[in-house]
């Protein structure tokens, strides 16, 4: 797979955002011709010579040792996301070689929705790397009431976050979910980059949105980890929220499980709407992308 376009936008863009000054180079007059740092600049500060790497930056990094590129991502000032990235693209890189190549499961193991049930008082929901929701559990399904249920499992929070005009009625914070989505995507697109399925989603993504095309080609990665959200539900209204990732090994699934603070507005409405679906019974559990709905939730009043 030749990635080498990726390689150069992202070794570009990295380069460009960090000036002399941050990189403790002594500063000279006159004009710079470029923004950012100089190629002959960054292979000083990475230990190589500035044709080595011209190579590296116009795309290939293949045969760079571990070193080289330790030291590329010091010189860069890149997080961590961003050196997992530089690594991922590297072995993506790398001749005969089946990096990021993984099977992603669908469906979720019984025990694993029965951990879903069992979190009565969190909102829950299990996704893949691909952002497909697979299963969730009821007080999930209330909190995003309208938009996830068991008949509309399984639903791509990519797709629905840059297609689906309700998005932004949803995710009051949408401009910074919509970064953090895009970023997450393409770290997973450098760590699995022969996933056909994934690679369709994006194609799809940025013919369909410009949104998601603009946030693309900033070539920007994170680790989805944590993250506080704002989402308006139409029976509590508007409500913070934290949603923290727990990855399941072995699995290529994460949960993802929402809280508030203690004693909180958010607490409390959290408590009226885990009070409400718990009594209205509105949908069986555990539910997964497998699983048949044994009812159809109400509308709220």
């Amino acid at each position: 797979m030749d990635n080498s376009k990726d390689v150069r936008e992202f070794l570009t863009s990295r380069r460009s955002r960090i000036t002399p000054a941050q990189a403790g180079l002594p500063a000279y007059g006159g004009t710079r011709r470029v923004a950012g740092l100089k190629r002959e600049e960054v292979a000083m500060l990475t230990g190589v010579s500035t044709e080595y790497y011209a190579r590296l930056e116009r795309g290939n990094l293949r045969g760079a040792s571990e070193s080289v590129l330790e030291s590329l991502a010091a010189a860069l000032q890149l997080d961590e996301a961003e050196r997992a990235h530089l690594l991922d693209l590297a072995r993506a890189a790398a001749p005969s070689r089946e990096s990021g190549k993984r099977r992603v499961r669908s469906e979720v193991r019984p025990s694993v929705g029965r951990i879903l049930a069992g979190m009565t008082g969190t909102p829950a929901y299990v996704r893949t790397s691909r952002m497909d929701i697979v299963a969730a559990n009821s007080l999930c399904f209330a909190l995003y009431d309208g938009i996830l249920g068991p008949d509309t499992l399984p639903l791509n929070l990519a797709r629905f976050m840059f297609l689906d005009p309700r998005a932004r009625d949803f995710f009051l914070e949408w401009n910074t979910l919509a970064d953090d989505l895009a970023a997450a995507m393409r770290t997973e697109a450098g760590r699995n980059p022969r996933d056909r399925a994934l690679n369709s989603l994006i194609g799809d993504l940025a013919t369909g949105s410009t949104e998601f095309s603009t946030r693309w080609a900033r070539h920007n990665v994170r680790f989805h980890r944590s993250a506080r959200k704002t989402l308006h539900n139409p029976l509590i209204g508007d409500i913070e929220l934290t949603g923290d990732s727990l990855e399941l090994p072995g699995e290529g699934l994460t949960l993802i499980a929402y809280t508030a603070e203690p004693g909180s507005q958010a607490q409390q409405q959290l408590d009226f709407l885990t009070s409400w679906s718990a009594a209205g019974k509105h949908w069986a559990e555990p539910t997964s992308a497998n699983a048949t709905a044994t009812s159809t939730p109400p509308k709220s009043d």
